[in-house]
């Protein structure tokens, strides 16, 4: 069994009983895409990318699944991208499944799974209810976000381009939902402890 201090929020709470555990996980799961899915459609348009709530999702969700919850909602959400569901942030205005996903933002996908597991691993050691060892955590995880997403934009448009439309305009952004999610999920998780 987990150690009480070492459990994310999803364990503290989950319900006895195999069944009742696997219905619990489920259900967080699908919970978790469909909140991916809301961060995707929060978009402010900006001249030529968006800025959406999405790494906030990630982040919170992860802090808040431990994980392997958090991996497992994570590539869920991109198998439902994958199968043409229209969950991400262009779609279906700019294609949908397979072929949006090798576009423009098909780093910052993959790199969501990479995010999950950081934050996830800081959750499963207790560092969620900790704000600054949480927010180190989703700022590794930022990195990682942004070095993925700019690799693969400059393997389709080059360095400069890559750097301009894909890291530059997110930096301020992602730094002021990093640091709202690490705040949320400890208050959170302390809130409902006392309940």
């Amino acid at each position: 069994m987990i150690a009480a201090q070492t459990r994310s929020l999803a364990q503290e709470f989950q319900p006895e009983g195999q069944l009742a555990k696997a219905v619990w996980y489920v259900t967080l799961a699908l919970i978790g895409t469909a909140l991916m899915t809301l961060a995707a459609k929060t978009k402010v348009d900006m001249v030529f990318v968006n800025v959406t709530m999405q790494t906030f999702a990630v982040f919170a969700i992860s802090a808040a699944y431990g994980s392997r919850l958090a991996v497992a909602t994570m590539a869920l959400y991109l198998l439902e991208g994958a199968l043409g569901m229209p969950i991400f942030t262009g779609t279906p205005e700019k294609g949908v499944g397979l072929a949006y996903m090798v576009g423009p933002t098909g780093g910052y996908l993959v790199s969501y799974l990479v995010a999950a597991w950081i934050v996830g691993t800081a959750a499963d050691k207790g560092y969620a209810r900790n704000p600054i060892v949480l927010g180190a955590a989703m700022l590794a995880a930022e990195v990682a976000i942004l070095g993925l997403g700019f690799l693969w934009m400059a393997y389709l448009f080059g360095f400069e381009k890559a750097f301009t439309f894909g890291v530059g305009p997110f930096i301020v952004a992602d730094i002021l939902k990093l640091a709202l999610a690490a705040a949320i999920v400890p208050a959170i998780g302390s809130l409902l402890k006392r309940r």
